[in-house]
């Protein structure tokens, strides 16, 4: 037997056959396939029954497809309801809530991330601990406060605590992704004559982009998807957002007397399209965020 013989025979073999691979392959993508088809099987249906008549609604056994698309449904949502207007609220509350969170997170996790001072360890323990504290105990001591400011039935109580803080989750976020980042930037930078801030501005939030979209995705479907807060501090319909806005739209006494299944169901549609639209255009900064902001502890 030749060398080149010995070196093949002993050489071991990596990995699966192909054929082994191939099955296992199969396995996978069936039950990613599955579990897809499960997860969107809602959405497919609101879908569906948004281009149904309200008389196909009520089939049994229901129908998936319509015998006829009701594209009117859609028209018919935007006379009837002042979506175009609740959408602008929406809109509006989105951007400042999701800069203001982002940015005022990355500063307070820069603060726990860089800087030596007693009690860090602490108050970032304290800080964590406020994420176990549901919305629904703070939300009347909330209200007697924004009441004695004045605050009520305007976008203040919605807005401003977005500017302090920006939420325990998305300071712990953006500070585990600060530590990865290695402190011997800052040396050279404050080596230059750079300050905390001009480190903060000009070294690490440009680094940090991917953690920074994962935040603003939050952000922003925890703005865009609120209804409790909008319901308990508004009160004008002029001011509504768009889950509040639906709500009161399925509300209406004069629209008692009349099926509104399928034109909820339009809304619906309509209201999940702008945050599948930012999840899919930030998919790749979300999931880069999330990965890396786990590597150092």
């Amino acid at each position: 037997m030749s060398a080149v013989d010995t070196a093949v025979t002993q050489t071991p073999v990596r990995g699966l056959p192909l054929w082994d691979k191939f099955r296992r392959n199969v396995v996978w993508y069936s039950l990613v396939t599955l579990l897809s088809v499960l997860f969107m099987g809602p959405f497919v249906w609101a879908l569906s029954s948004s281009l149904k008549t309200p008389a196909e609604l009520y089939l049994f056994p229901p129908t998936l497809f319509p015998k006829s698309l009701q594209v009117g449904n859609y028209f018919r949502l935007l006379n009837e309801l002042p979506f175009p207007l609740f959408t602008r609220n929406s809109v509006f509350l989105g951007i400042v809530n999701t800069a203001s969170q982002t940015m005022s997170a990355a500063a307070v996790a820069y603060g726990f991330a860089r800087f030596q001072f007693p009690g860090r360890n602490f108050l970032f323990v304290v800080l964590l601990s406020t994420m176990m504290l549901p919305p629904q105990v703070t939300i009347i001591p909330l209200f007697l406060m924004y009441k004695n400011l004045g605050w009520i039935d305007s976008y203040w109580p919605l807005t401003i605590p977005s500017f302090f803080g920006g939420g325990a989750f998305n300071i712990f976020l953006i500070r585990q992704f600060f530590l990865t980042l290695p402190r011997d930037l800052d040396d050279a930078a404050e080596i230059d004559g750079a300050g905390s801030w001009m480190i903060f501005w000009r070294i690490l939030l440009p680094l940090s982009q991917p953690v920074l979209a994962t935040c603003a995705i939050f952000a922003f479907l925890g703005s865009w998807n609120s209804f409790l807060e909008p319901l308990i501090f508004l009160n004008t319909p002029a001011l509504f957002t768009l889950p509040l806005g639906l709500r009161y739209f399925s509300s209406l006494p004069e629209l008692a007397s009349e099926p509104r299944e399928h034109l909820m169901m339009a809304a619906s549609v309509l209201f999940s399209l702008p945050p599948i639209a930012i999840f899919f255009s930030m998919q790749r900064y979300f999931v880069q965020g999330v990965v890396m902001s786990g590597i150092k502890g």
